[in-house]
């Protein structure tokens, strides 16, 4: 092929042979004349002209307009509503997909929507995938959009209106008599052919298209594409807030969240800061017999990180700090933290990096008689479970008491007579004692250890305004683990339950149960122990609201959390996940989903629809309290 480099150099004489071109066009009739004539052609033809403008005078008032070329229509099935808007040229560069837009009515409601697809078209046909058009751009600074359109797909969230148009049409008011509340309702209109759309940039039109609350616990700032949505107001971001008051219906802390994120997405970071804001002094909940109480946070900690919630963050600075107190957001470390150490064997744990109190405690037998799966290790099936809730246990229940203690009740299994007298009687199969003393031993460092009862220690484990944290770092059986998390954490639902509680403490106390790697805990497993969990922690969640208890769970396996209990689940946090399974699992919407795996530490997608529309947050750059170690 050719160079087709020197082809903006054309010569119309070239190619032709001893200049024969020239001499006949010097020759023809058209050349003839005076020397005047051809003086004057060639003034002709040299003479400038003036341009004619093409751009309408005045200034721009939007990004661009809703056009109809290929259809406008708004359906109560988003997949037949067909909304777009041209977007003008200068406008083009600062668009991006889920960007919030305005179009006006002309009564003064206005359509809020989403930028949902950006594309450029060709204003004219032709064909631009040529070798000269490739090379033409490969050797221009700019590029020309004058022969492209430049379209964005919208979806329509909401129509906002003022209600004291309403108000003022059913008095006979006119509207400037009263200034209304902004409102929305669903999209039940289309808008103008050629309506000016504008980017929105006032924060009450985007909290109230989003149906983002006012007030409530901050979790963090709007965002679109990890940047964060900018107003005019100050200051200048959007912060986002969960609902927590009873004006607005149930505090969305007691209808349970859940936080998912990989490793170093920043999710201990954001659970730290939002338990933060739960202690907040000025946090309270009305109770059953009109007092308002602060809440107690219980939290379940495997990598020993939510005891540095009681000291300060050292990277706060004072600029930072005084920002944090424009928004309302709580801040600094929680001076009622108590590290509650659960005493196992001869493990010993070690508190370098917190200044929180720290108390031992042990997890006494006796709690067996209430929750018998505690001591299923390995998992019963369910004849070996009903031997030893409807006979062994009752049995040395009545011959030791309910001080018994778990040295007793091996000693117990190990009577050769006892085993022998079930058999006969035809009450427990000789097989069946056996599985059940296997699985049950094993458990001598954990239950009577040499520290206080857990069961003595309730008035000061459950505190109003207080936070609890029950590290598990220092505990390297995994079987002990779960049977101390699983005890504490059944001694709080049974008693929230209760009709009739032992302990008035845990019962009248507004409760923040956190569990981080919930995971380990919540998983669907072929147990009986597994079941009676899950049970569990499923009615917790099902009478959460009327109790004031709020699970807060913690996971990167968001799908190992058996569905019982994630259908209850109202507000869930997704950070950065790898795993397609894991985000599949939480059940966000696909636009967002699509972004998960792309999420910079610290960004968020927050599904919560009872608070608002699914949005994409940006968390803190700073822990609010202590985080990391040296």
């Amino acid at each position: 092929m050719s160079d087709l480099g020197d082809f903006g150099d054309f010569d119309a004489d070239a190619g032709t042979d001893d200049g024969s071109a020239a001499d006949a066009a010097g020759s023809s009739p058209s050349s003839s004349g005076s020397e005047g004539t051809t003086a004057a052609t060639t003034d002709e033809v040299t003479d400038d002209f003036d341009a004619t403008t093409v751009e309408p005078s005045g200034e721009d008032a939007g990004i661009g307009t809703i056009c109809v070329s290929q259809g406008l229509r708004v359906a109560e099935d988003g997949d037949e509503t067909t909304l777009r808007a041209y977007v003008t040229r200068g406008n083009r560069s600062s668009v991006r997909i889920g960007s919030y837009l305005l179009a006006p009515y002309p009564d003064g409601e206005t359509l809020f929507c989403r930028i949902t697809g950006l594309e450029y078209a060709q204003q004219y046909h032709a064909d631009d995938a040529t070798e000269i058009h490739a090379r033409r751009a490969m050797r221009t600074d700019e590029i020309d959009e004058a022969d492209y359109k430049f379209v964005a797909e919208l979806e329509p969230i909401a129509v906002l209106y003022d209600d004291s148009a309403e108000r003022s049409s059913a008095s006979g008011r006119t509207q400037s008599d009263d200034d209304g509340e902004l409102k929305r309702r669903m999209t039940d209109r289309v808008p103008k052919p050629q309506t000016v759309i504008r980017q929105a940039d006032d924060t009450e039109e985007i909290k109230t298209g989003l149906k983002i609350p006012d007030d409530g616990v901050f979790l963090g700032h709007l965002s679109v594409g990890g940047e964060k949505v900018r107003t005019a107001a100050s200051p200048p971001t959007i912060d986002y807030r969960l609902k927590d008051d009873y004006n607005a219906g149930d505090p969305l802390v007691f209808r349970h969240s859940l936080i998912a994120g990989g490793t170093g997405s920043g999710k201990t970071h954001g659970a730290k800061n939002i338990l933060r804001q739960y202690l907040a002094a000025e946090r309270t909940y009305p109770m059953a017999d009109g007092r308002e109480v602060s809440p107690a946070v219980v939290q379940f900690d495997p990598q020993d990180e939510y005891a540095q919630m009681h000291d300060d963050n050292p990277d706060l600075d004072d600029e930072f700090a005084r920002r944090l107190e424009r928004e309302g957001i709580a801040y600094g470390g929680h001076d009622d933290t108590t590290a509650f150490i659960p005493k196992v064997g001869s493990a010993s744990y070690a508190a370098g990096h917190h200044r929180a109190e720290q108390v031992e405690f042990t997890i006494p037998f006796s709690m067996v008689h209430d929750n018998p799966w505690l001591v299923a290790g390995s998992g019963l099936n369910d004849n070996q479970y009903g031997a030893l809730t409807t006979v062994l246990l009752p049995r040395f229940r009545k011959q030791y008491g309910n001080g018994g203690t778990y040295e007793e009740f091996t000693t117990f299994l190990d009577d050769p007579a006892l085993r022998e007298e079930l058999d006969e009687s035809g009450r427990v199969h000789e097989a069946t004692f056996d599985a059940v003393r296997r699985r049950v031993l094993g458990f001598g460092h954990v239950f009577d250890q040499d520290a206080r009862p857990i069961t003595d220690l309730v008035h000061d484990f459950v505190r109003p305004g207080g936070l609890t944290v029950v590290p598990t770092y220092h505990i390297t059986d995994s079987r002990a683990t779960e049977a101390i998390v699983l005890a504490v954490s059944s001694l709080l639902i049974d008693q929230k339950l209760s009709n009739d509680p032992d302990y008035d403490r845990i019962k009248e106390t507004p409760l923040v149960l956190g569990m981080d790697e919930a995971h380990n805990f919540l998983t669907d497993a072929d147990s009986v122990q597994a079941g009676k969990v899950i049970t569990k922690f499923t009615e917790a969640a099902k009478q959460g609201r009327k109790e004031r208890l709020g699970l807060f769970l913690i996971t990167q396996d968001p799908q190992d959390i058996h569905d019982a209990v994630f259908k209850q689940i109202n507000t869930t946090v997704v950070l950065n996940l790898g795993d397609e399974d894991a985000i599949k699992s939480v059940n966000i919407p696909s636009n967002l989903e699509s972004k998960v795996p792309y999420m910079e530490k610290g960004q968020m997608v927050v599904y919560s629809p009872d608070n608002s529309e699914p949005v994409e947050l940006i968390g803190l750059p700073h822990c609010l309290t202590r985080h990391g170690r040296d």
